[in-house]
């Protein structure tokens, strides 16, 4: 069975993941998404006020927007602790029975890829969010009995990448949801700012918002590719991280200014060489460039159609002229201008 840990509240010194440390370990430290700090602060202090938990919550958006960073915030400002797990992790209807019944009065139980939850396992967890029940079927056939057990006041936070999989009965027992927009450049300026004075790092203004600039509109991302720098930087005997080091950190990663990575720009070009810009099956489209349908519609779809390079057709995806732009192709052509 599952048995997810109480998640701490705080990194704990040298043993703290890097990742965790890099978290916003307050709301002022949370940079972006500024309507949706709001509601959720009104929410927050309103159940604390009539001293109940808050009513469940859903995050939904692409991945690295803060969804879990926020369920780690609103533990921390409702002084309650927070369980963790995921979809994918419950395979059993005793894997939630066993993680509903040891919740405290007020916990958070926060359940990450919730879209990928087994339907009979979503049938128990309706009445449970709704009447704070658990109902259990005890042996096979005509000897089987329903147990219902009572379960103690709590607060599902749900984060989804894929809102649309949900099932109606499910995201309609959510009291509150909530979508994460992509972050704007200056906003991940700050972020990339406040990361590198904790990883104990200087960086110029200037590279930061090189950076920021090249870091997908997404926090994660942001961090990931200041972590790398600092790698480049601290290997060349750099004091601090230079637009230097941000041209030579991308051009090993081979990421463009825009933040496009390889496989984003093979997707386009697979389009474009061998459909002809399209439109085409997503299928297809995944079959022709090697990668997974799932890992293309949460990673580079998102940030793709947000730049105005890819869009969806009833019939199937399409580049678009911008797309043929930034990779020095005609669209009447389908080849490279440049050799």
């Amino acid at each position: 069975m599952s048995n997810p840990a109480r998640a701490p509240q705080k990194p704990d010194g040298e043993d703290a993941n890097l990742d965790v440390a890099l978290r916003p370990q307050q709301w002022d430290e949370f940079v972006g998404q500024e309507r949706v700090k709001k509601n959720l602060r009104i929410l927050i202090d309103a159940a604390r006020q009539r001293k109940e938990p808050m009513e469940h919550v859903l995050f939904a958006g692409p991945a690295g927007l803060g969804k879990t960073s926020m369920a780690h915030l609103a533990a921390r400002e409702m002084n309650t602790s927070i369980r963790i797990t995921s979809g994918p992790a419950i395979e059993r209807v005793g894997d939630l029975a066993s993680i509903l019944t040891n919740l405290t009065p007020g916990d958070i139980l926060f359940i990450d890829e919730v879209h990928r939850l087994n339907k009979l396992i979503e049938e128990v967890l309706y009445p449970a969010m709704e009447s704070r029940m658990l109902d259990i079927i005890i042996g096979k056939g005509p000897s089987a009995r329903t147990l219902q057990l009572e379960l103690p006041p709590f607060t599902l936070i749900a984060a989804t990448t894929r809102v649309g999989l949900l099932s109606s009965p499910l995201r309609s027992r959510f009291g509150n949801i909530f979508r994460l927009e992509f972050y704007t450049p200056e906003e991940l300026e700050r972020i990339i700012m406040r990361s590198a004075g904790v990883l104990g790092i200087g960086i110029e203004q200037d590279a930061a918002a090189t950076l920021a600039h090249s870091s997908r509109a997404t926090p994660r991302v942001a961090n990931r590719l200041l972590k790398r720098c600092r790698d480049f930087a601290q290997v060349h005997g750099m004091p601090r991280i230079t637009r230097d080091a941000i041209a030579g950190t991308l051009a090993l990663l081979e990421i463009d200014a825009l933040g496009l990575e390889p496989m984003d720009r093979k997707i386009m070009q697979v389009i474009i060489e061998k459909f002809a810009g399209g439109p085409v099956g997503l299928a297809t489209l995944a079959a022709a460039s090697s990668e997974e349908e799932d890992t293309i519609t949460e990673i580079y779809e998102p940030y793709l159609m947000q730049l105005g390079f890819l869009e969806r057709t009833p019939r199937g995806r399409m580049v678009t002229e911008r797309a043929y732009t930034h990779l020095g192709m005609s669209a009447h052509m389908q080849k490279p201008l440049l050799s």
